[in-house]
């Protein structure tokens, strides 16, 4: 008897440090394992922010060289060996650009075609897309797809077919006048297939219950189109009117097309910027430190128009693709 109460004692003895010791094992290997995970998310972060910062530089760099450069005497830009800072800064490069460049003309000439052109676009893009997201009527899905269609078709293919047009109204040519350069420059793109597709996106996330309440209150489509659908689109509203403005103010192709051979004051400000032609009378040689001082006075308003309204661009844009 005392050998088996002995034999139970020694057994019930031990398995508790068997148990003990089973639990600090797996307690180990937990840690171990949280601290394997905690080391490689620090690891990604670290990595993940070298290829942000990289990418950063990347797409930094070319402005700091611009505005850099338009610091510089033009024989210091011309050496053969580069300075990252100007050894000398020259401001008087703005100063001269200002009094050579024709800056106010080609502002007025870009802020005038921006404006008409943005407005007009808004116009046709809020009309076609409540038509396409909202009305009912046949074969809406079949134009829709054609739309979309066109947007697979290069731009650069509708030159032709736009110049040829424009010419027909007698817009360019001899004898082109400052509102002929504005029509051509403004009539031809006043409809735009992307954003019709973007704002046709954000009208049909809009509920159909809306507009049939609408309709029970006797509303008409015109009357719920610009005191619902437009008050409840209008971030998407305002990424296409940035959008629209910042796609013009860059322009160059058609512009620099049909104001070919008329009066350079009918130019846009893409187009002056690269017809100034800072050249030394003396040398011929191009004055680089003058061009790129023009080119930071036309960039920063586009830039800062970017600045104070990315927000809406973002908001506008991401809503869009909600519900297809």
């Amino acid at each position: 008897m005392k050998k088996y109460i002995d034999f139970h004692a020694v057994k019930d003895q031990t398995a508790p440090s068997n148990i003990v010791l089973s639990l600090d094992e797996s307690d180990k290997s937990a840690e171990a394992i949280r601290t394997g995970d905690k080391v490689s998310r620090i690891i990604i972060t670290i990595l993940t922010y070298i290829f942000i910062l990289a990418l950063a530089v990347v797409i930094v760099f070319p402005f700091y060289w611009m505005i850099i450069t338009s610091l510089k005497q033009n024989e210091e830009i011309q050496a053969s060996t580069q300075t990252f800072f100007p050894n000398i800064v020259m401001w008087s490069n703005y100063v001269h650009v200002l009094q050579v460049f024709k800056f106010g003309i080609y502002m007025r000439n870009t802020i005038v075609v921006a404006i008409i052109s943005t407005a007009g676009t808004l116009i046709t893009t809020i009309l076609a897309a409540f038509a396409f997201g909202k009305m009912r009527f046949k074969g809406k899905e079949a134009v829709f797809l054609i739309f979309l269609m066109t947007m697979m078709i290069p731009g650069e293919m509708m030159v032709i077919t736009n110049y040829i047009t424009v010419a027909s109204f007698g817009w360019i040519g001899s004898g082109q006048t400052i509102y002929d350069a504005y029509a051509a420059m403004i009539v031809p793109f006043w409809t735009s297939v992307f954003y019709i597709y973007l704002l046709r996106q954000n009208i049909k996330q809009i509920p159909n219950e809306l507009y049939l309440a609408a309709k029970v209150d006797g509303k008409s489509d015109w009357s719920f189109l610009w005191k619902v659908i437009v008050p409840l689109v209008s971030p998407t509203l305002i990424s296409i009117v940035i959008l629209k403005f910042m796609g013009t103010w860059n322009s160059y192709v058609w512009p620099q097309l049909v104001t070919a051979g008329s009066d350079s004051n009918f130019q846009l400000i893409s187009n002056g910027l690269r017809g100034s032609g800072f050249v030394d009378p003396d040398s011929g040689n191009v004055e680089y430190g003058y061009q790129m001082a023009a080119t930071v006075l036309v960039t920063v308003p586009l830039f800062l128009l970017f600045i104070f309204f990315r927000k809406y661009i973002m908001k506008g844009v991401g809503r869009a693709g909600i519900k297809g």
